[in-house]
């Protein structure tokens, strides 16, 4: 898959497919469309071109392609979906290794399905890929997609090795969208954060309006500017992180009500 890249991915591609063209084939897409449409892309062509089984990974050679038999194994066994689980997180740093941690957390927390320590390492049978295609919205996240298809699904553990080259193109502002967009594709749990944080606020006022009612009855100073700016802050902020997380599923529904195509194929070899 090349996901409308600037460099000579697709030339190496192109040279792999002529060396041997029943075993190397690629698809290049018009235009970048992230790493969740790409791979969507991959695997509807795997499917279209009457695969049994297809196989994801990443091309960084990060993933450990011996496990890739052990797959094939348990797909013999008659698993329809092998998900390719990191058996240590040792090569990430402490601060990446403790915000997946937390992410899966917070993702199980929401009711949504996922496995952890799993990056789209895996394999899906025919069935499986069947099931995915009628999957149609726009803001992907194939790893609580594919966990709630169903069918009968194993994991295989690996130890995941340093990138062999080129640097990542997920930087922590990417990887925060990802996540965000994860949450809010498989989870309500959010908008009844919203409804929580304002009868929440609705108590705190009540308890600080008991409190100078107390106060002026026992001819107690109130305080002044702090208490005031404080309650200004404090349901400001509510308010605008109320409007931010209800506008980030509204904004899901925008996208989803245009029916674009989520990608679109440049090339086919």
């Amino acid at each position: 898959m090349d996901d409308g890249s600037r460099d000579s991915t697709w030339n190496i591609i192109c040279d792999l497919h002529q060396s041997n063209p029943s075993l190397f084939g690629g698809v290049k897409l018009a235009h970048n469309r992230g790493h969740q449409n790409a791979l969507l892309a991959g695997l509807t062509t795997a499917y279209k071109s009457g695969c049994d089984a297809a196989i994801s990974m990443d091309a960084d050679l990060q993933d450990d392609v011996d496990v890739v038999d052990q797959f094939i194994a348990k797909y013999v066994e008659g698993y329809e979906v092998v998900y390719g689980v990191r058996s240590s997180r040792e090569t990430d740093t402490w601060f990446k290794r403790n915000t997946a941690l937390a992410f899966y957390s917070v993702f199980k927390w929401m009711g949504a399905e996922t496995v952890p320590n799993h990056a789209d390492y895996r394999l899906m049978g025919k069935n499986a890929l069947k099931a995915l295609l009628e999957y149609k919205e726009v803001n992907l996240f194939l790893r609580g997609i594919v966990p709630s298809i169903g069918f009968k699904s194993t994991k295989v553990e690996y130890v995941r090795g340093k990138r062999k080259a080129g640097v990542s193109k997920y930087p922590l502002k990417k990887m925060i969208s990802f996540a965000i967009d994860g949450i809010t594709s498989f989870s309500t749990k959010p908008l009844s954060f919203v409804t929580f944080a304002g009868f929440a606020s609705i108590l705190v006022s009540l308890c600080v309006f008991v409190y100078v009612i107390v106060s002026v009855l026992q001819g107690k100073a109130v305080a002044g500017w702090g208490s005031v700016m404080f309650s200004m802050w404090f349901i400001g902020g509510l308010i605008m992180l109320s409007i931010g997380i209800v506008g980030e599923y509204i904004g899901k529904i925008y996208m989803e009500s245009k029916h674009r195509p989520r990608y679109e194929i440049e090339t086919l070899i």
